[in-house]
């Protein structure tokens, strides 16, 4: 697709009902430090802010973003954090273990359960428009990772509750509209509820500014790509080794140094990063985040139990 047929898209709005379909069939059925990559940064009360765009999809690809789930879990041989083949629609070892754990009628069985579950991650390119924290990242292009809770807003966005509010394509440069990305601490977890878009508008005066910007893009298809995911055979051996049931050398604790090399084409140090993103995935009864992974989890591991 070419930039002038970007544009062209953008005035008939196909991108916009393309986006929704692939959206409600998404609903309806998943390192190392990377410099491309952006991240708010929040005080030590936990506030951040910071206004970001959504961008389009980057040269030769069709959507905006990707879907990618993992599991991250510690068991009594290690740890065990990788991609989940459910991502790219194919069967994941770990979610059928976690399916017989859930639907085991005991409350012991949906706690490991719980704490095995897939994570999900979006990720899309975006323009920093204003970063109070980090002003040099502005009016640059990054790769961001985002979860449900923001996801549901650009779905908002696109679909309306309400007749009197307009739907936009927040991916789009001239009839999207900058996202006012804003954190809190709410019971000592990261809040976005008040986040929110500004009103429609181009993201600049200029088309070929704005060309400039989207040849900039990172590629999306990488997420997705078989090198980032192992084989099922692959991720049975590591759950069982993880879990204990075959013998294998117990692997540092997190705290004792770095892991041994698990993920595919990459090794993953235990940076304060990492750490501070396995304390993230770590369940817990109280968070509103981890009620509506509950839900997820809970209609997958009955669609597994169901086939």
């Amino acid at each position: 697709m070419s930039f002038a047929d970007l544009k062209k898209q953008s005035k008939l709005g196909s991108l916009t009902e393309k986006l929704v379909k692939e959206v409600e069939k998404m609903n309806s059925s998943g390192g190392s430090s990377d410099d491309r990559q952006w991240k708010l940064e929040c005080d030590k009360s936990g506030n951040g802010y910071a206004v970001i765009r959504f961008l389009p999809a980057p040269e030769g690809e069709d959507l905006p973003f990707a879907k990618v789930y993992s599991h991250a879990f510690q068991g009594s041989g290690g740890w065990l954090i990788d991609n989940c083949l459910t991502s790219v629609n194919q069967k994941c070892p770990i979610c059928e273990y976690n399916s017989g754990l859930w639907n085991n009628g005991t409350d012991a069985g949906k706690e490991a359960a719980r704490k095995q579950k897939r994570k999900l991650t979006y990720v899309s390119n975006i323009y920093v428009v204003k970063d109070p924290a980090n002003p040099e990242n502005e009016g640059k292009v990054f790769l961001y990772k985002f979860g449900k809770k923001i996801f549901d807003k650009l779905t908002a966005a696109m679909q309306p509750e309400f007749e009197d509010e307009e739907a936009i394509d927040p991916f789009d440069f001239w009839a999207g509209a900058n996202f006012k990305l804003k954190a809190k601490n709410v019971a000592g977890y990261r809040n976005y509820d008040s986040s929110e878009f500004a009103r429609s508008s181009a993201l600049l005066d200029d088309d070929e500014a704005m060309e400039a910007i989207w040849k900039k893009e990172y590629s999306l298809a990488e997420f997705l790509d078989p090198s980032q995911f192992k084989t099922y055979d692959e991720l049975k051996k590591r759950l069982d080794y993880t879990l204990g049931l075959k013998g294998t050398p117990r692997l540092q604790d997190p705290d004792e140094g770095e892991e041994e090399e698990y993920t595919r084409g990459s090794s993953r140090e235990l940076t304060e990063d990492l750490r501070g993103e396995l304390n993230s995935l770590q369940p817990t009864r109280s968070s509103s985040v981890d009620e509506d992974e509950d839900d997820d989890a809970m209609s997958y591991f009955a669609r597994l139990a169901e086939e």
